[in-house]
């Protein structure tokens, strides 16, 4: 059975906890990695010079502590196979909603199951909706 490494498993102990507890049952159907939760000023503003965020600190969901998104991608990673990572997107979105979470993925942003209408495609971003986070 998959389960997160102990790099992994530190990132995710800093993501909300109704995110932990999706990622904590994906893992055991879909291993995967965890790329990134929270992210401190200096993280975010590289993560926006390098164009791995739109934001600038502190306006990324990254930047809550607990953080209220989480960066998790298929493992063995592979950045190309980007089949592999909507499959995955879907998976985590299912679980979600199973355990009655509401999440937002980044290939989806308008949660209109219509992939080819959006112009950010953050495939390995997930993140809470504003009304789960209270």
């Amino acid at each position: 059975m998959p389960q997160f490494s102990a790099e992994s498993r530190k990132k995710l102990m800093l993501a909300h906890d109704n995110l932990a507890r999706v990622f904590e049952r994906v893992v055991t159907d879909f291993d995967c990695t965890i790329l990134c939760s929270y992210r401190d000023k200096i993280e975010q503003e590289k993560a926006f010079e390098t164009g791995h965020s739109t934001k600038h600190f502190p306006n990324s969901k990254h930047n809550s502590m607990p953080s209220l998104a989480i960066d998790v991608v298929p493992y063995p990673v592979d950045w190309e196979d980007t089949d592999r990572m909507r499959y995955f997107a879907g998976q985590v979105v299912a679980t979600a909603r199973a355990m009655n979470i509401k999440i937002r993925w980044g290939g989806d942003w308008n949660k209109n199951t219509e992939l080819k209408d959006e112009h950010l495609k953050d495939l390995p971003h997930f993140e809470l909706i504003e009304k789960e986070t209270t």
